[in-house]
């Protein structure tokens, strides 16, 4: 199965496979920089949490450890990075992060790695939409 079978909106256009597929790391800790293991409550998580804790509130809250902050948008934003998270209902499905140029970069569960242009690119299917951006200003 290809990755336009399991996410409708990509297209040839959208998107680029960036990494070879891996189990070591996934979506939450590639949207946080770590490609070196695998984040979820209950395992490996940068706060304290609960086995079983995937509300989206968990979520925000793990990057505001993380030094980010709920802002409005996706848009590239001069001196920031940026974070989308996504839901399906109450429960946090999927997290990526803006690149320098304004594009976005996934980690696609047990899959790979993709440039997309837009958060909505892989939005829908499994991973539902997106439920709130976060920024925080870039290490100077």
């Amino acid at each position: 199965m290809n990755l336009k079978d399991l996410f409708p909106h990509l297209t040839d256009d959208n998107h680029q496979i960036t990494s070879p597929k891996t189990i070591e790391y996934n979506c939450i800790a590639w949207a946080a920089g770590n490609s070196q293991r695998w984040w979820q409550p209950g395992a490996f998580w940068p706060i304290e949490s609960t086995r079983g804790d995937y509300g989206i509130g968990e979520l925000v809250i793990a990057f505001k450890s993380l030094g980010y902050e709920e802002c409005n948008d996706g848009l590239l934003e001069d001196g920031f990075e940026k974070v989308a998270l996504y839901s399906l209902g109450m429960m946090y499905t999927h997290a990526a992060r803006q690149l320098p140029d304004g594009q976005w970069t996934s980690k696609l569960g047990q899959l790979e790695d993709v440039t997309h242009t837009t958060p909505d690119a892989i939005a829908g299917s499994d991973y539902g939409e997106v439920a709130q951006y976060m920024k925080r200003a870039l290490a100077t």
